[in-house]
């Protein structure tokens, strides 16, 4: 996986256990970027890959992919690592999940990015500067939280 600059991290503490905290992983970022349909932000922004790969619904492989993220390493239940690019960056999304005890587990999501160019710095500023980022990330935790 390419390494690019770190942009930030959270995380949240979750009364599951990691494989179930995987389960809802898994599941929440089916539900939320598992549409086949193009949306006009997919397609103004070009995000790669366009289309989902893989079932999603077993067993996840590398290169397995949602729109906008393929997985780069997998590794079942603690990590996952997705990266994908568009018309404005290149980008890495990484999970993990660590376990407490018996029945609580951190979920961590990891956000690294590139931004290159002028187009680039002005996208960085909208989505990163505006803290437009950090809210869908934390909601995406939280979203995942819930599912458990």
């Amino acid at each position: 996986m390419e390494r690019l600059p770190y942009i930030d991290e959270h995380s949240i503490t979750i009364g599951a256990t990691r494989e179930r905290v995987w389960e809802a992983l898994v599941s929440t970022l089916r539900a939320n970027l598992g549409t086949t349909t193009p949306t006009p932000l997919r397609m103004l922004l070009d995000v790669a890959p366009a289309e989902a790969r893989g079932d999603w619904r077993g067993a996840l492989s590398i290169g397995d992919a949602l729109p906008g993220f393929s997985i780069a390493e997998v590794s079942h239940p603690e990590r996952l690592a997705l990266s994908g690019h568009h018309r404005f960056s290149r980008y890495a999304l990484v999970f993990e999940i660590d376990s407490i005890d018996a029945e609580r587990s951190t979920l961590r999501a990891r956000t690294s990015a590139a931004f290159p160019g002028l187009a680039g710095r002005v996208y960085r500023a909208l989505v990163i500067g505006s803290r437009g980022h950090r809210l869908v990330v934390r909601r995406l935790l939280r979203s995942i939280a819930g599912r458990t």
